[in-house]
């Protein structure tokens, strides 16, 4: 028990001792490649021995450490590799753990300025909220109206829509129904038109009202108010018979219905536009996929010539020196780590590939599906750094740019013996769909009948669940009547 014991403390302590090294180590493997480069360049502007290599080259990493002969054994540079092998070995428990007190160990206070400086400085986006409660004083309301009105608006979704019960929230405000009711009416009038609706019926309603009433402007509020279903069903023939109308205007009202916004609150939604570049690419060599790890998009960095002469400057007093020395060592630790993380992408992207030859070459149709664990076994690191791995990173392939964790998917039972991607199963019931007889289109049950025949085993609802994924409409709102 006692050995246990000391040798617990001194996992600690090592662990410890590493923790700032393997948090940027673990850092560099999860950082996009936008977000990599920003790391390593805010690196170079904080460590005076770091510079960049104009033509890679010029110069190899190994050949721009430092030598160990010319300095004091006591001095010498880390012994990298050894750290690198156990950072690799230590448990990934231990490394959250450390990371997690680290993460949230107190900044100091010139990081706390800056820090909040940057915050001071982004501009916040208005939010469909606050857009609407600044049109309050505009609104003719008494105060009990301002305060329903306030309530209403704290009730609206993100897509713009009124979900709540009215009976319930007057019960919950203390007020009528009626009044209520015209607080609604209130919002409903507010920008952007449409907003404050209780169903899709009414939002469009509220924006046709809003526009002049031309013949065209009638037509498409009759077909909303009362044919709606008729025409997401694509009636077309049946609707210009109800509706006593040609052709040329049912197509004006219809055009003039698809102009609509049937989510007028998403026009305020604070999402962010993420842009990517892919990191790996993959070629076909000799009738084989293989993987190309772009480091050209990289900054190729070097320890500076001139700080490794400082230290054999005898002029050059030992406490610079000895800066000198952490700074150099810090930075060959950010070029192995570099290294290191394009290392581990390629051999990952590289399974990833071995397994896929097929969808490479044919498509999604052809997707084996796979596991994190698996991928792990074979390259021989922990699930968790597969997972790190792949995350925000892309590949370009020949049949289109995906996420590395696209591929990881699970797999179901077929006849044949082999299992099959489930996103091989949703691209089938795309297929199946996008031929069916619009007359009579494929219902759930025929669907799993007919992926039974391919010898995919797979259940009814999740076929269901599977089309909801894909967005494909149930079976009745895709026929199409003649």
């Amino acid at each position: 028990m006692a050995a246990l014991s000391i040798s617990l403390s001194q996992q600690q302590r090592q662990m410890m001792i590493l923790a700032p090294q393997l948090r940027q180590s673990l850092e560099m493997l999860q950082l996009p490649l936008l977000e990599l480069r920003a790391v390593i360049q805010k690196e170079m502007e904080q460590n005076p021995t770091i510079e960049d290599v104009r033509d890679p080259s010029e110069v190899s990493i190994e050949a721009e450490q430092p030598q160990p002969e010319k300095v004091d054994a006591a001095d010498a540079p880390l012994d990298f590799d050894a750290e690198f092998d156990a950072l690799t070995k230590l448990d990934d428990n231990w490394r959250d753990y450390f990371l997690q007190g680290m993460e949230n160990a107190p900044a100091s206070e010139d990081a706390e300025e800056r820090r909040q400086y940057m915050l001071d400085s982004i501009r916040q986006p208005v939010s469909l909220q606050d857009h609407l409660l600044d049109q309050i004083p505009l609104a003719d309301l008494d105060d009990d109206g301002v305060r329903l009105a306030e309530l209403i608006i704290g009730h609206i979704e993100e897509d713009g829509y009124f979900k709540s019960d009215l009976p319930s929230l007057a019960f919950q405000a203390g007020a009528t129904i009626e009044k209520l009711q015209a607080a609604l009416e209130a919002v409903q009038n507010f920008h952007p038109i449409g907003i404050g609706a209780r169903t899709l019926r009414e939002c469009l309603l509220l924006q046709l009202r809003a526009q002049p009433a031309t013949p065209d402007h009638l037509l498409a509020r009759a077909i909303v108010d009362v044919h709606l279903e008729e025409l997401a069903a694509n009636h077309r023939k049946a609707l210009i018979k109800t509706l006593h109308t040609d052709s040329d205007a049912f197509e004006r009202a219809v055009t003039l219905i698809r102009s609509l916004d049937p989510r007028p609150g998403c026009a305020f939604s604070t999402e962010i536009t993420e842009y990517v570049e892919p990191e790996v690419v993959i070629r076909k060599v000799a009738g084989r996929f293989v993987v190309v790890v772009d480091d050209d998009r990289i900054p190729h960095i070097r320890i500076s010539a001139h700080y490794r002469r400082l230290l054999e400057n005898p002029e050059v007093t030992a406490e610079v020196k000895s800066y000198i020395r952490e700074r150099i060592r810090a930075g060959v630790f950010l070029i192995k780590s570099i290294h290191q993380r394009q290392r581990t992408i390629h051999r990952i992207a590289s399974e990833i590939v071995a397994a896929q030859q097929e969808f490479l070459d044919k498509g999604v149709g052809h997707l084996r599906p796979m596991t994190m664990a698996a991928v792990a076994a074979v390259v021989g690191v922990h699930e968790t750094t597969v997972s790190r791995t792949v995350a925000n990173k892309y590949m370009r392939t020949p049949v289109g740019l995906f996420e590395l964790k696209y591929f990881f998917t699970p797999g179901l039972k077929t006849d044949a013996g082999p299992n099959i991607s489930n996103r091989t199963v949703q691209d089938k019931i795309s297929q199946l769909v996008a031929a069916e007889d619009l007359a009579d289109p494929l219902s759930d049950q025929a669907i799993q009948v007919a992926l039974q025949k391919t010898g995919i085993q797979i259940a009814r609802r999740t076929v269901a669940k599977y089309r909801i994924f894909l967005k494909i409409s149930p079976s009745h709102l895709r026929r199409r009547r003649n």
